[in-house]
Formats: structure tokens, sequence, C-alpha cells
């Protein structure tokens, strides 16, 4: 798959430099310069404003002398870096402050003429930029301000200043503004690295290991170090792979067992029926074998049974249909069914019941078959001649259901595993025959349905304790 995300990222930094030079080149410069022109124009115009109101219209009145005229508008010019001329309404130029031989008040004096020249055509504008009727051989900023005597347009004073000044002003300040574009466009690059290196790289190992897991192969990880969202999306795929991969192992454990479980008995069941078939079991003793077919029979039946059971617990929302019930009857009536077991064995139960009734709120249904199943485990692994404790009570408003015998124990290192599917410990395999390894599994996941704890206690050669809880009653709190 081609880093389609990481080339839209690259595009649009290169788009993000190419448009911001195209932005400054045109718009910005273009902004910049009309603003300087716009400033520059207004200060000339103000000065030109003073010279009108206080020199020129002395000067046109010859009330002062040219001599003093001329070396305050030069003094002026010098400081404005600008020409200050002074026009009759004629375009006749009377005074110009870089031409000291225009203006001499003689009698056959000759005065520069502006051809065309038109006050009205500045409009409502007070400036204009070109060359001046070709009196410039470049672009100048120029201003004009009347000057009036006796209510009427005497003269104008104009101030002329190249455009080129301001171009300068301009591209200094384009300068700085390219130079800083560049740095932002340097630190763009660097988020951009950043970007590659903390967030697009750990995204093309992820994705590369997604595949794999994809694939089934649970074996890569992903190696970050870091304390934000990428690290713990990584650890959080890696504890993924981790649970995927027990899973599996998991299933491929559950198939095996169920396959084991069931090739036993259906390779008996066709041994058996083939002996009889072919004549080796004699007529006399099929009865003997038929009685061993229907008991391995009856185990697949009962484990076919036990997968639908813990296949329908496995589900999310399953049902329990909760009412009140006293657990103490019902302890007494399932002790019922192990009479038979029980007196081959020569074993009794020693019921330590809290109160003659004692009302819980669970499923009665698969409460009943949780009791079963533990007392079942308690008669297969007692010692004969051994008793079978039965205790209830009450903590915390939940009741305490106890369930203990004086058998062979569980092994410390088998502790955790007996909750498993199919599993069965080595100290168990010769005395269980017709166990499927799924009571207990089925017990805990009846419990959990109830959103109650299950736990067990357990001594090699001594015995073994379940306790699991239920919530009492509310008729029971009252």
């Amino acid at each position: 798959m081609k880093p389609k995300i990481y080339i839209k990222f690259l595009l649009s930094y290169v788009f993000f430099g190419i448009a911001a030079i195209l932005v400054l080149c045109t718009f910005t410069q273009r902004s910049i310069t009309n603003y300087l022109e716009k400033h520059e124009a207004q200060n000339l115009y103000r000065e030109a404003t003073q010279i009108a109101s206080k020199y020129a219209a002395n000067f046109t009145n010859t009330t002062l002398s040219l001599e003093d005229f001329q070396v305050r508008m030069e003094s002026l010019s010098s400081y404005l870096s600008a020409e200050i001329w002074v026009v009759d309404s004629q375009g006749n130029v009377l005074f110009n402050s870089s031409d000291s031989s225009i203006g001499q008040r003689a009698a056959n004096a000759h005065y520069t003429t502006l051809p065309d020249f038109d006050p009205t055509s500045f409009g409502n504008t007070y400036y204009t930029v070109g060359n001046f009727y070709d009196s410039f051989s470049e672009n100048t900023i120029t201003v004009f301000s009347p000057v009036t005597a006796n209510y009427r347009v005497r003269s104008y004073v104009l101030i002329h200043k190249p455009v080129a000044t301001v171009t300068e002003v301009t591209n200094h300040f384009m300068n700085i503004t390219f130079f800083t574009v560049g740095i932002i466009y340097i630190c763009a690059f660097l988020i951009l690295l950043f970007f590659t290196i903390c967030f697009y790289r750990p995204m093309l190992k992820m994705n590369s290991v997604a595949k794999s897991y994809a694939k089934g192969n649970f074996e890569p990880r992903i190696s970050l170090h870091s304390n934000d969202e990428i690290g713990f999306l990584a650890n959080t795929m890696n504890y993924m792979a981790n649970e995927l991969n027990t899973l599996e192992e998991d299933q491929r454990k559950f198939i095996s067992n169920v396959s084991h479980d069931f090739r036993s008995p259906l390779t008996s069941i066709k041994g058996y029926v083939e002996a009889m078939l072919d004549g080796t079991i004699p007529p006399e003793l099929q009865d003997k074998y038929l009685n061993i077919i229907l008991f391995e029979t009856e185990r697949l039946a009962k484990l076919t049974q036990s997968i639908l059971d813990l296949n329908q617990f496995g589900r999310h929302g399953i049902m329990l249909d909760v009412a009140d019930f006293d657990i103490n009857r019902m302890i007494k009536t399932t002790i019922l069914t192990f009479e038979g077991t029980c007196n081959k064995k020569g074993l009794s139960f020693d019921l330590v019941l809290t109160g003659q009734e004692l009302f819980v709120t669970g499923d009665m249904t698969k409460i009943q078959q949780v009791l079963y199943n533990l007392i079942d485990n308690a008669t297969k692994f007692s010692h004969n001649n051994s008793a079978i404790k039965i205790e209830t009570s009450i903590k915390n408003e939940k009741v305490l259901i106890s369930v203990k015998d004086s058998g062979i124990g569980i092994p410390a290192d088998s502790i955790k595993k007996i909750w498993d599917r199919f599993y069965k410990t080595d100290l168990s395999r010769g005395k269980d025959k017709k166990g499927t390894g799924l009571g207990l599994a089925i017990v805990k996941e009846i419990i959990q349905a109830h959103n109650e704890h299950i736990n067990v206690i357990s001594t090699e050669g001594v015995g073994t304790e379940f306790i699991f809880t239920l919530p009492l009653s509310k008729k029971e709190v009252q």
C-alpha cells in the first residue's frame, strides 16, 4: 500500500510553500506598496499645505524675497528628499527647488511651462503617481496644495518624490517578510520531520504488525517506548496479540481435548459393536458389553450437553430467570440424588445450614446445577467412609455456600487451571472415569453470570473446599 497520508502531508507542505511565495510576491507586495504610497502622500500633503499657507502665498505676493524662499525650500526639499515646485494656474513653474534659475523676478523672466497643465485632472485626490506631464524620467508621487489670496487660487504648491524611495522601503519590508516566512517554513519542515519520526513511522510499524495478526501470525511485537496515545495503542496491540495467541492456543487445546474425549468412547462403542457383529463376542456376553456401550453413550450425551451449556454461558447478555428461593431446601433436595453413590462409598453429609430457611436471589435451575456439579466432584474424589460438609452463612448481605470434602485434594500447580475447559488433574484421571472436565468450567460461568464469585481452597491429601456467593434475598434483609 502506498503511503497516501504521508504523500498528502508532503504535497500540503510544498503547496503551502508555493502558495506563501505567490501571495507574498503579489498580494502582500502590492498591499505594502499601496499602503506606503498613501502614507507617504499624506505626509507630503501636510508639508505642501504648510508651505502653501506660510511661504508660497508670501512668495507669490512678493512679500517674501526669492532668496529667503529659495533657502527655506531647499532645506525642506533636502529633508523630504523631494522636489518642491510653485506653479501658477497657466502651468508656469514659478519656482523649482532643484533649479535656482527658475523664478527670477525680471521683466524678461522665462518660466518653464507645463503643457496641458490642468489642476482639475487631479480629481478628488490630493496626489497622483506618474511622470507628471513627462517632467521626470521615473515615476513620482506628486501632491499639490492650492495657494489662495483674497479667496482666489493664485498658484499651486507641488511636491514630487520618486516612487523608488517607496519601492526601497517596500523591498526592505518584503525582505523581512520573506525571512519570517522562511523561518516559518523551516519550522513547518521540523514539525513534518517530528510527525514522521513520532507518528508516521510508528503507524507504519503498527500497520505491518496488524497485517501479520490478520494472517494469524501473532509473534511480531511493536517496540515503542512512549507515554502518549501512540505508545498506549502499541501496548494495546501487543496485549491483543498475547490474548489472541493465548486464545488460539486454548482453541487448539479445546479441539484436541474434545477430539480425545469423543474419540475414546466412540472407539470403544465401534469396537464392541464390530465384535458382536462378527461373532467375536458370544451372544451370552453381549448384555455385558451392551451396558458398556450404554455407559459410553451416556458419557457422550453428557459431554455434548456440557459443551452446549458452556456455549450458552459464553454468549454476552445471557438471560437469567432470577427469583427468590430457599438455598437450604435446594441443598437438601440435591444431596438426595447422590444417595446411591454415597451408600456404595460409605459417604455421609454434614449439613451446617443457617436457619430453617435461607432465601437467596438467583436463577434457581442454574444454581442447582452448580450445587450438583460441586457435590458430584466431592463424591468422586472423597475417600471411602468420609464426610462431605456443606455449609451456608451470611456476611454483608451475601450468602456464602461451602462444599468441602476430605478427599485427595488438588495439587498447588493445578489450582488455577481447574476452571479451564477439559482440564483434569493427573490425580483425578484414575478416579474420574465419567468426568468430562467441563463441570467446574460450567460452575464458574454460572456464578459469573450472576456477578458473584467462587473460590477454592485445597490441600493435597487433605481435601478441597469450594465457596461461592449469592445475594441475600431482600425479604431476608427486611
